[in-house]
């Protein structure tokens, strides 16, 4: 009894024992990892993977060190991420981030690019796969570093890669979109104040503030709703006048001799969306591009055609449809306006005809603009006839 009481004494005493070496040698083990954290030795990690939430005023964070699973995600300011993002180049060989294209625009990837950061900018989607209804920020970064995780091994289907334009290109759209922006702006006052007509029972069309119709208009309603109309024309007369002074700046940019029926001010609205015509590399990528190739359903035995699938650049595929239409008046000699012109303008063809053909029709002249600018077709070989716009 003896002997077993004194063996058991001895081993209680080991464990004790070899518990606080064991708690010694993990504290060692932090504040080496400490060091080695803030010190100038080697990179502890090939690679280091960051999916960032973008924000206006903050940006999630889940990184990946090398083939382990995500981390909890943290929040930064943006200048605080950036000086994180930069003591992460002393942790791994090799940094990688990605982030969603949206708002915030590119200027977070460039300052990324020049720290050494191996940025991605990719195509928005939804990150809950499933539809469980729970999204949130730590919920996105986290789906966002798995799919990252797989990009980077290979998968080149596990994210969507945006092209990110220079800053000139940059520069060249925000000019023909604030045009846009300020011709809806335009359409909305002038909505507004029709609107206000409508109410007291005189109908008119959202030319009204125009000074002919207003010549007319002014002395045929109440003093009153004058009034209030005039609030509503004096801010519609100075946005035309922004809209007309942009007009004339943009159609200076853009070349004297073009395809009849593309004006300057269209060509330099499909130049800016494109920003560069050398980047596609096939037909194909041109006409996904703007979104306008058909959808299909395939699935064992059954196949469904279904509609565009839209998963491009609306604003160049809205210029595309209109520029079709009118190269249909003035290119008889084009083919596509041969091929087309049977259902685009016989008045008895049904209105889902007509659309799926414009619709092609835009899709192939996309292809043959991008053909025109890399030099593989020139206007003749096209059938185009060229004008002075």
């Amino acid at each position: 009894m003896l002997a077993d009481a004194q063996l058991s004494c001895y081993v209680h005493q080991y464990m004790k024992t070899h518990k606080r070496s064991s708690n010694a040698q993990a504290c060692g083990a932090q504040v080496a990892s400490k060091v080695i954290t803030q010190g100038s030795s080697p990179p502890r990690c090939q690679q280091i993977k960051l999916a960032l939430d973008v924000h206006a005023a903050s940006i999630v964070v889940s990184r990946m060190v090398d083939g382990a699973k995500p981390q909890p995600p943290q929040s930064f300011k943006p200048a605080a991420f950036l000086e994180w993002a930069k003591k992460q180049q002393a942790l791994a060989k090799e940094v990688i981030s990605c982030y969603e294209a949206g708002p915030t625009g590119f200027w977070l990837h460039r300052k990324l690019t020049a720290l050494g950061v191996g940025n991605y900018v990719v195509c928005p989607t939804s990150l809950d796969e499933r539809r469980h209804g729970v999204a949130n920020d730590r919920t996105d970064a986290l789906e966002l570093a798995t799919r990252l995780d797989r990009y980077v091994a290979g998968n080149d289907r596990a994210l969507a890669v945006v092209r990110v334009p220079t800053e000139a290109e940059e520069q060249k759209r925000a000019h023909k979109r604030q045009r846009q922006q300020l011709r809806q702006q335009r359409l909305s006052l002038a909505a507004q104040g029709r609107s206000l007509m409508l109410l007291h029972g005189r109908r008119e069309s959202n030319h009204w503030w125009r000074e002919h119709r207003w010549g007319r208009l002014e002395p045929e309603l109440p003093a009153w709703l004058v009034e209030r109309l005039k609030v509503f024309r004096d801010l519609i007369l100075k946005v035309d006048q922004a809209v007309r002074q942009l007009t004339r700046e943009i159609e200076t940019q853009a070349p004297k001799l073009l395809p009849k029926g593309m004006g300057r001010l269209t060509y330099q609205a499909v130049e800016t969306e494109v920003a560069a015509w050398d980047r596609f590399k096939n037909r194909r990528q041109v006409g996904s591009y703007a979104g306008l190739c058909g959808g299909v359903s395939d699935s064992g035995q059954s196949r469904a055609e279904l509609s565009i699938t839209k998963a491009g650049n609306r604003r160049l595929r809205t210029d595309l449809v209109e520029l079709a239409w009118r190269l249909l008046l003035y290119q008889p000699k084009y083919y596509l306006v041969k091929k087309w012109k049977l259902i685009l303008l016989n008045p008895k063809a049904h209105a889902r005809a007509r659309k799926r053909a414009i619709v092609a029709f835009a899709r192939q002249l996309l292809v043959d603009l991008w053909r025109w600018k890399t030099g593989k077709r020139t206007p003749e070989q096209l059938g185009w006839v060229m004008a002075e716009a």
